[in-house]
């Protein structure tokens, strides 16, 4: 058991708007050193939820608390502990990329340093108005970590970034929760919360609805292995009586079989003794996004 005091609690947390409720009864622990991810859809709370942790907006209930402090009480306890990169951060179009690095840097060493790590150095007198996407979500990156806060919030971490920065920069995350830092990752992106997050917890219509590991989300709401390939001579049905097999489709030559990892092996026997041994087979394990939409739809379901 972790008898550490944890990060970030959140109790019971409401936040309304009008008539909408936003955030309904949310809880969450994150614990020191972990990477937590916060995945949902677009209007699922998840934002809403880290602007009150970070005291950017005041909860209408429920209870808040960050390195042991009230965000919004207690804001001054917690200055320089911890960072953020926020969805929506902007910059005045004219500030140049290497003042904003000095503005905020404890050192001039400090913001070179930083100019470095996060490319930005050929970038340094280029004003932030003229800066591309991937540009500016870079430049909010390095603000978030420069002071090597305890804490870190990034909400769409690569949100604009092609592949190789978008991996170049999960490798800088790992680095930095690897120096001791906490990170609350919000993210739309499946691929993003496998690679990086120890953690995550799965919100619709501002609630918690599964909260786990990614391989424990996958277990328990994952549809399993899928396998797909393309014959046109063979009976669909005859897949879906294979052990282990729980969905066989077929449209026109592309066949795709899903269950248990076993049916891999069950499909490649199979197709042999009808000989077809050689029909290349494409497999895939379920995915976090499997698992998600599994409990989105149990939600819409029951609701």
């Amino acid at each position: 058991m972790n008898t550490h005091q944890p990060v970030l609690t959140i109790q019971g947390l409401q936040k309304r708007y009008g008539q909408a409720t936003v955030v309904d009864d949310l809880n969450l622990r994150v614990e020191q050193g972990e990477i937590f991810g916060i995945l949902g859809t677009n209007g699922a709370g998840k934002t809403t939820s880290v602007e009150c942790a970070q005291g950017l907006r005041k909860p209408d209930a429920g209870t808040v608390r960050v390195l042991g402090h009230d965000p919004i009480a207690e804001r001054s306890a917690l200055r320089g502990r911890v960072g953020s990169q926020l969805q929506d951060s902007q910059l005045p179009d004219r500030l140049r990329v290497g003042e904003a690095i000095r503005l905020f840097a404890d050192t001039s060493t400090q913001a070179d340093r930083a100019l470095e790590r996060w490319k930005l150095k050929p970038l340094a007198r280029a004003p932030f108005g003229s800066l591309s996407g991937g540009q500016r979500q870079r430049l909010f990156l390095a603000l978030a970590l420069l002071n090597n806060p305890e804490l870190v919030f990034l909400d769409e971490l690569t949100q604009g970034l092609d592949p190789d920065a978008r991996r170049s920069v999960w490798k800088l995350i790992h680095e930095v929760r690897d120096a001791g830092a906490t990170i609350v990752l919000v993210t739309h992106f499946m691929e993003e919360a496998e690679a990086l997050c120890d953690r995550v917890t799965v919100m619709s219509q501002g609630r918690a609805l599964a909260t786990g590991t990614p391989d424990e989300l996958i277990d328990t709401y994952g549809v399993g292995t899928r396998v797909r390939f393309t014959s046109t001579a063979l009976d669909v049905e005859w897949c879906s009586r294979i052990p282990g097999v729980v969905q066989a489709t077929q449209s026109g030559s592309d066949v795709e079989v899903v269950g248990a990892p076993t049916i891999v092996a069950r499909l490649g026997h199979g197709l042999v003794e009808r000989g077809m041994g050689d029909v290349p087979l494409r497999v895939a394990p379920s995915s976090l996004e499997d698992a998600l939409q599994t409990i989105l739809s149990a939600e819409e379901v029951a609701a």
